[in-house]
C-alpha cells in the first residue's frame, strides 16, 4: 500500500510522539484502517517531510512516532496569485483543487459585477473553510510541503488595487499579446480570472487603471475553470517549473 502523506496543523520534530488531528485520525483509522507498526508520511507547511510509525490505532485517536525529517521542496519558482471571480458550484471548488496541484501560491476568491454566487457573510465563512479543506487535501496529493493561501472573499476593485509588484494580467479576448509574448525574467504573478458572464466593460477600464495587462490564450473561448487551469499552466511552463 502506498504510504499515506498526512497534513498535521501544528509544527513537528523528530523522536516525539502526537496524536494526529480528527480528521486525520478518522482517514487513517476507519478508512484506510491501519494498524500499531504502520508508516505515515506527515507535513506541517514547513517544506519538509517526517517519516513516522503507528504506536496507537483505535476508532477514535490515532498516535504517531515521528521518525525522520528532510527537506522536500515542491515548489514553483513562479509565485503565482490566482484571483478567481467566484463561479456555482463545484467548479469553484474544481478551480480551487487543480490550482493547489498546478502551483498557485495564493488564491483569493472575488465578488464582481457578473459574479453568479450571492451569499451571506456567514455561508462565504463555510465556504472559505471548505476550500481551505480542499487545498490542504490537494497538497496531500499532489506532494506540496507548503499550504498555499486562500484568502477571506472581497471585490474585484479591492482586490486589483492592492500594492505589490507583481506582473498584474487579466485575459481579454481582444488582446494583442499572448503569456508566451511577455518578457523573461518573471517571478511574480496576479492573475485575474473573471466569471461565467466574463468582467463588464467597466469593470475592464478599472484593471487597466491599476496596471493589468490584457492578455489573449487563444481564439477558443472556454468556461471560467477552464481558463483558470489553462492560463496557469501557461504561466508556469513559461515561468515556472511546467514541461
Amino acid at each position: 500500500m502506498r504510504i499515506p502523506r498526512i497534513y498535521h496543523p501544528e509544527p513537528l520534530s523528530i523522536n516525539t510522539e502526537i496524536y494526529l488531528s480528527d480528521d486525520a485520525a478518522n482517514h487513517v483509522g476507519r478508512v484506510l484502517r491501519m494498524s500499531s507498526g504502520q508508516k505515515v508520511q506527515l507535513f506541517d507547511g514547513s517544506n519538509q517531510v517526517f517519516d513516522a510509525e503507528l504506536t496507537e490505532s483505535t476508532k477514535k485517536t490515532v498516535k504517531v512516532r515521528i521518525l525522520e525529517a528532510r527537506l522536500s521542496d515542491q515548489e514553483s519558482p513562479l509565485d503565482l496569485h490566482l484571483g478567481q471571480v467566484m463561479s456555482r458550484g463545484e467548479k469553484m471548488e474544481f478551480t480551487i483543487q487543480k490550482s493547489v496541484e498546478l502551483g498557485v501560491s495564493t488564491i483569493t476568491p472575488l465578488l464582481s459585477e457578473r459574479c453568479g454566487v450571492k451569499l451571506d457573510a456567514e455561508r462565504l465563512d463555510k465556504k472559505l473553510q471548505q476550500w481551505k479543506k480542499i487545498v490542504i487535501s490537494a497538497c496531500e496529493q499532489c506532494g506540496r510541503n507548503r499550504i498555499p493561501e486562500i484568502r477571506p472573499t472581497m471585490s474585484l476593485e479591492a482586490w486589483c488595487k492592492e500594492n505589490d509588484d507583481n506582473l498584474k494580467l487579466n485575459l481579454h479576448p481582444r488582446a494583442s499579446q499572448s503569456i508566451n509574448t511577455l518578457p523573461l525574467p518573471v517571478k511574480k504573478v496576479r492573475l485575474l480570472i473573471g466569471p461565467e458572464g466574463g468582467l463588464s466593460a467597466e469593470e475592464i477600464e478599472m484593471t487597466a487603471k491599476y496596471q493589468f495587462t490584457d492578455i489573449l490564450l487563444g481564439p477558443r473561448i472556454l468556461r471560467t475553470e477552464t481558463t483558470a487551469l489553462t492560463a496557469i499552466t501557461a504561466l508556469q511552463v513559461r515561468f515556472g517549473d511546467l514541461g
